[in-house]
């Protein structure tokens, strides 16, 4: 399904979407149906909840640790919500696009500014996920069981909030039907692969076209 990574450059691909509209569980599913995959593991600075795993699911790290690596220059976005820091980490993504592999992010429209802006911004495919409805939004974060009343609804206003910059992407699918946006998500990626700028090697290739052509003259 997917080419070697000599043949190509890796994308960065960001999924976007107000909390409750799906991202998450179609990062998954994007995972599984190409294990070549890397999903970009965000570092944060907030406890981890029960179940979740250091280095898995986040690099938990103090406050002083997530500052400098923001210093140093080691984090490609970061941004302060809900009282606590959260960024990915840039090496991993530098070593896995150069080698050819996609690394999958789901973060926010700040992150997925900051990362448009970077140099690794020409990499760079980003996806936005509408929910149906806002009705149904609010639906899911309650049925979710974890968060207060008080929570639920600062999670709603920042919800809109978000919506409010879907059209600063490349791509804006509305998650009415899971299987269907799935299937959209899939048709773009194997699109963008085979963009110019993720293949390097075809200027060689070009090349080595014109001197056999010449040497017919």
């Amino acid at each position: 399904m997917t080419k070697t990574p000599a043949d190509r450059r890796g994308l960065l691909i960001i999924l976007s979407s107000p909390s409750g509209a799906g991202k998450s569980t179609l990062a998954r599913r994007l995972m599984k149906w190409d294990e070549t995959l890397q999903f970009s593991v965000s570092a944060t600075t907030r406890k981890a909840r029960e179940g979740e795993v250091d280095k898995k699911d986040y690099y938990f790290v103090s406050d002083a640790e997530f500052r400098k690596m923001v210093a140093a220059g080691d984090m490609l976005e970061h941004a302060h919500v809900f009282g606590n820091f959260y960024g990915s980490p840039k090496p991993p993504v530098e070593t896995a696009i150069e080698a050819g592999r996609d690394v999958l992010f789901d973060i926010d429209w700040q992150g997925a500014q900051q990362i448009r802006n970077s140099a690794l911004g020409p990499y760079t495919l980003s996806i936005f996920i509408l929910p149906p409805s806002i009705a149904e939004l609010h639906r899911r974060l309650v049925s979710r069981g974890q968060d207060t009343p008080e929570t639920i609804a600062k999670r709603m206003q920042k919800s809109w909030d978000e919506i409010s910059h879907w059209d600063g992407y490349d791509y804006v699918l509305i998650n009415d039907d899971l299987d269907a946006t799935e299937e959209k998500l899939k048709t773009i990626i194997k699109a963008e692969r085979l963009k110019f700028a993720q293949q390097p090697r075809l200027t060689d290739h070009v090349r080595a076209l014109q001197s056999e052509f010449e040497d017919l003259q």
